[in-house]
């Protein structure tokens, strides 16, 4: 049985990203709510990769920061200064010496490139090449490098746009960056590439040609454009989020959920959504989210929430952190729920805020409730049983509680706990003085006329 080849990675994480115009580094900036650098860990933790080094610039230690939070300090390697790609893999030497494998070379700044993107380079490697490069047929290769491929098979050499014939210009495979080739073949390559060019920059490109003279095999595997897109700029950025919620509301729909207008739905990375769900236009889904089997209506936005299978939400509804919403319960407009389960069947069908609490199965919040659970300084609960029912433009002042079948009479302020079955009332006693209306509307009047 031939032995599995360890697998490791080198994440380019050290680029200037300028032209995003923005005081957040480039790679941490977000596609579906995951910084662009975590989407590159996760392709390579799902490649299996056991070793993961992340090259950052001096200028970002946010970003020293944030992959040191995820991979642990001795994962993290500084181009300083940055003298290009090639530079910054050498950079990653020491960090893999011991390492005993192949080595994929990835970037933070291509967010769509998954595992199955990267995946056939190990394979390439596997049947024999000696260094295998990831490549594009591009719509548009403008200023891409070139692969020349001979008729044969094997890549011949990258050439940049700059320098390419004619002839070479019209070809359409182009260079992702993207290459694997064993850790020690990789760095003896990378020792023997020059900056005699324009830029005064080492190029990881140049590992092609070098490899071609040294008789190494030298293969070119390709996947989707869109994979391979890197971002550069805040138009880019939006364009890379266009695609993951184009790729990631077709999945969806094709396991069974229903998204009439899909192109209105914003989803988060780990959105869970049930088949059998439907999805109303212009719904936003934030961090860990799950839906089961349910109605979301239009114009809702959910974080951090739970939604049971028959549950309604919105239209215009509000979700927070720790809403659980039960069975065939509803939460209907302008309705927001903070760390408040919801039970089966209950219903808060508009103009409440519910937060910090629970609500009993088949309880009812009318219209304009408040769960008053801050006093300014720390937040208390409110507990509503089951079957209860909260008449409208009432206060609930925690920490309360409110029995099973309990009933508050609408306009209440409620400050103490309520026993089952029991009513409160709170509102002042209704006083009607006869008349008093005509006779305020004639003296109005008469002063008006003076």
């Amino acid at each position: 049985m031939t032995k599995a080849i360890a697998r490791a990675a080198v994440i380019l994480a050290a680029g200037q990203g300028t032209r995003m115009r923005s005081p957040l580094p480039k790679v941490l900036h977000k596609v579906a709510g995951r910084a662009m650098l975590d989407w590159a860990i996760d392709a390579a933790q799902q490649l299996g990769c056991e070793r993961i080094v992340v090259v950052a610039g001096a200028h970002s230690p946010q970003v020293a920061a944030h992959a040191a939070d995820r991979l642990g300090e001795g994962s993290v390697v500084i181009q300083d200064p940055p003298m290009g790609t090639g530079h910054a893999v050498l950079a990653a030497r020491n960090a893999l010496a011991d390492f005993d494998g192949d080595v994929v070379v990835t970037y933070a700044d291509t967010p769509l490139l998954d595992a199955d993107a990267v995946a056939p380079l190990f394979a390439s490697r596997a049947s024999g090449a000696d260094l295998a490069v990831l490549g594009f047929d591009a719509a548009d290769p403008s200023a891409y490098g070139r692969l020349i491929i001979e008729p044969s098979g094997p890549l011949a050499r990258i050439v940049e746009a700059k320098d390419a014939s004619v002839e070479e210009l019209a070809v359409t495979a182009c260079n992702s960056g993207v290459l694997a080739a064993d850790r020690a073949t990789l760095f003896s390559l990378l020792a023997d590439v020059r900056n005699d060019n324009a830029k005064g920059e080492f190029y990881l490109t140049d590992v092609v040609g070098l490899a071609r003279g040294r008789g190494l095999g030298v293969s070119a595997v390709f996947t989707d454009e869109d994979r391979v897109k890197g971002v550069n700029s805040q138009v880019e950025l939006a364009q890379a989020e266009a695609v993951y919620q184009a790729a990631a509301r077709r999945r969806f729909m094709e396991a069974g959920v229903c998204m009439p207008a899909p192109q209105t739905v914003v989803l988060h990375h780990d959105t869970d959504i049930a088949a059998g769900a439907v999805i109303e236009p212009y719904v936003v889904f934030g961090p860990r989210v799950k839906v089961g089997q349910a109605l979301i209506r239009a114009f809702s936005h959910l974080e951090g929430a739970v939604v049971a299978a028959g549950a309604i939400v919105g239209p215009y509804a509000r979700l927070r952190p720790g809403a659980e919403i039960g069975e065939d319960a509803h939460i209907g407009n302008f309705v927001e729920v903070k760390a408040v389960s919801v039970g089966k069947g209950a219903k808060a069908n508009h103009l409440a805020y519910l937060g910090d609490g629970s609500v009993g199965a088949g309880a009812n919040i009318g219209a304009g409730t408040i769960f008053c659970n801050y006093d300014g300084f720390d937040k208390h609960r409110t507990e509503v049983g089951a079957g209860a029912f909260i008449g409208s433009n009432s206060a609930l002042v925690a920490p309360i509680s409110i029995g099973d079948g309990a009933y508050i009479g609408s306009g209440s302020v409620v400050t103490r706990p309520v026993s089952a079955d029991a009513l409160a009332l709170t509102r002042a006693q209704q006083v009607e003085k006869p008349g008093w209306a005509a006779r305020f509307r004639a003296m109005k009047m008469g002063r008006k006329s003076r």
